[in-house]
């Protein structure tokens, strides 16, 4: 039988919901999910292996116009995947006029060979007359390869995606082993999840000056792998850029910090299917984001 597998990112401007569908198609939560912009910073990689063909996904960092070296980080991020790839889903949501970073995506797309699909996601939220025009709008800027309307939250025709994805892979191995979903370090993937608690709780200009470094994570002394009571001891530095942000994540008595942290691994416990003893700390490193030492420290240097 023949195998088919291929490399597909996911481009499009902040917050258009590339990291909903990637958990969607994989079926876990592997890239974190927020309603602030700019939430995933990495490219991260999932992997879909079915019996005749797998596709690693590339959740991108949303391309936007970049005001600190974290932001260029980001931007190179996305658009160097998509030398890399087999096909592209570019991203986008229903609205009537097309935003300017739709364009200047669409603008980098030109002249490249690769398949490239256009997802209007969140149509669940406009009437169908004005997806209309909203499809011919996008069809007379590009020649995509298809266009797909879809809810990646409901899951509204996402198979419909799949499914022309599917046709256009190339022949080929399959990269990864097929119990595997994604290339990314438990470790990393915890990391993640704390600060997507983080985004959900805090206010509106804490967010984008965070980051979280795991100091430890492993098994605790005396339990096997396999021991269903296993526990797992994690512990996690909360960075933040000024000190009035570091009261305002603590909260009053811890209260904020609790509630993070308790939210966080419920989630990172369902993923390890361990149960987890956690310790978040608080620290503040000024303009973290604009230095390059730090950058690199936090995980986000090179591409």
């Amino acid at each position: 039988m023949k195998f088919f597998s291929g490399f597909v990112p996911l481009i499009g401007r902040p917050n258009v919901g590339k990291s909903t569908l990637m958990n969607h198609f994989v079926g876990e939560k592997i890239s974190i999910v927020s309603n602030k912009p700019q939430t995933t910073r990495n490219k991260i990689r999932s992997i879909l292996t079915c019996e005749d063909y797998q596709i690693v996904f590339i959740d991108t960092p949303g391309m936007h116009k970049p005001t600190t070296k974290l932001g260029d980080f980001m931007v190179r991020s996305a658009v160097n995947t998509i030398g890399e790839a087999d096909a592209v889903i570019f991203m986008v949501e229903p609205r009537k006029k097309i935003p300017e970073g739709d364009t200047a995506i669409i603008e980098r797309l030109q002249g490249i060979k690769t398949p490239v699909f256009l997802a209007i996601n969140k149509v669940d939220t406009v009437p169908k007359q004005d997806l209309f025009a909203v499809i011919d709008q996008y069809r007379q800027l590009y020649p995509f390869s298809e266009i797909i309307p879809l809810s990646a939250l409901k899951g509204d025709n996402t198979d419909g995606l799949l499914n022309a994805i599917r046709a256009t892979l190339p022949e080929g191995p399959m990269f990864f082993p097929d119990d595997q979903i994604t290339d990314q370090p438990e470790r990393q993937i915890a990391s993640e999840i704390i600060r997507e608690k983080a985004l959900q709780f805090l206010q509106e200009e804490i967010p984008h000056g965070l980051a979280v470094e795991i100091t430890h994570f492993k098994l605790r002394a005396g339990y096997k792998e396999d021991d269903p009571n296993a526990l797992i001891d994690l512990g996690a530095n909360i960075y933040c850029e000024r000190d009035s942000h570091k009261a305002i994540i603590i909260g009053k008595q811890g209260a904020m910090l609790k509630r993070i942290g308790a939210a966080a691994r419920r989630d990172i416990e369902a993923l390890l299917g361990y149960k987890l003893f956690m310790e978040l700390w608080v620290k503040v490193k000024k303009n973290w984001r604009d230095s390059d030492f730090l950058l690199k420290n936090f995980g986000y240097s090179g591409d």
